[in-house]
Formats: structure tokens, sequence, C-alpha cells
């Protein structure tokens, strides 16, 4: 009973840190999504922008919906349900993966336009549009700090859910 006030108070840290990143997430991933968004360059190749690479067209929606997700968890969180806490856990989860996802499509897109592959004949895209390929870097960072948020919330997340649990009891097997 004496570790009751201390387990008590590592859950109410564990909450605190909970909530927060689920806060911080809020302006990482809206100033991910707005550095792509507001990305675009012209010069005498043709406009570059956003939309004409679908790797980076697929990381802004899903900046969109880890932002409404996140509109929606934060004031979800600080009720007390444990089926809230089931329906974050999985939310959580599944924007993790879907950060994952966009974020390796949008880093993929950005290596071929500063690499190009001669196998195909694609040339360096970043030599000629520079800008474009600073701010995508950018936006990719935010990406990927919003990821580390998610993931660092899934393990929370989960934590909050399945402590709730006892281990398994060890059962003696009488064959031996």
């Amino acid at each position: 009973m004496e570790d009751t006030p201390m387990i008590l108070m590592s859950f109410l840290n564990l909450k605190l840190i909970e909530f927060c990143l689920r806060l911080l997430v809020f302006p990482l991933c809206t100033a991910s999504l707005w550095l792509m968004v507001s990305n675009k360059q012209v010069n005498i190749y043709g406009e570059l922008k956003y939309d004409t690479l679908s790797g980076l067209e697929y990381m802004i929606i899903i900046n969109a919906m880890a932002i409404g997700y996140t509109l929606v968890a934060v004031p979800l969180s600080c009720h007390r349900s444990s089926a809230k806490n089931w329906v974050l856990f999985t939310l959580d989860q599944i924007i993790a993966y879907l950060m994952t996802t966009s974020g390796s499509a949008a880093m993929e897109v950005l290596y071929l336009a500063y690499k190009g592959d001669r196998v195909v004949s694609w040339s360096t895209a970043c030599d000629s549009y520079g800008e474009f390929c600073g701010k995508a870097k950018v936006s990719l960072l935010f990406h990927f700090m919003t990821l580390l948020c998610f993931i660092i919330l899934s393990g929370a997340s989960a934590y909050r859910v399945f402590s709730k649990f006892e281990a398994p009891k060890e059962v003696a097997d009488e064959n031996m």
C-alpha cells in the first residue's frame, strides 16, 4: 500500500506528459502542413508545387487528418473512461502508422529530387528547384517530429489501457 501514492504520482505525470504531447502535435503538424502547402517555386523549367508529387500530397492529407484528430483527442483525453482510453489507443496507433507511411513516401520523393535516378533517366530536381526542396525538407522535419510525438503517445496510451490488467498467473505444468 505504500507504493500507491508513488503509482498515482507516476500515472498523473504520464497523463500530464500525454496531454502536453497532444498539445505539441498541433503546432508541429500545422507547421509541416503549412510549409508544404505554401511551398511553390517557378523557374524557366516550370512550376513545382506539392500536388505535383503524389508522395508530398499524401503527406499533406495525413497531416490534415492528424490535425483533425488532435483537435478531437486533446479535449477527449481530459475525460475519464476506459472506452475513451481504448479509442485513443487505437487512433494513436493508426495515426502513428499513417504518419510513418506518409513520411516515408515524402522522404522517397525528396531523395529522388536530390539524387535523381540515372537508370530511368530522372535527373535531380533540387538543382533547379532548390528553394522548394529546402522548404520540403523543413516540412518533413516537422512531420517526423510529429511522428515522434505520436510514437510516444502510442506507448503512453497503450500503457494506460493495458496497465489495468494483471499479468497472467503462472500455471504449474503437471507433467513435470
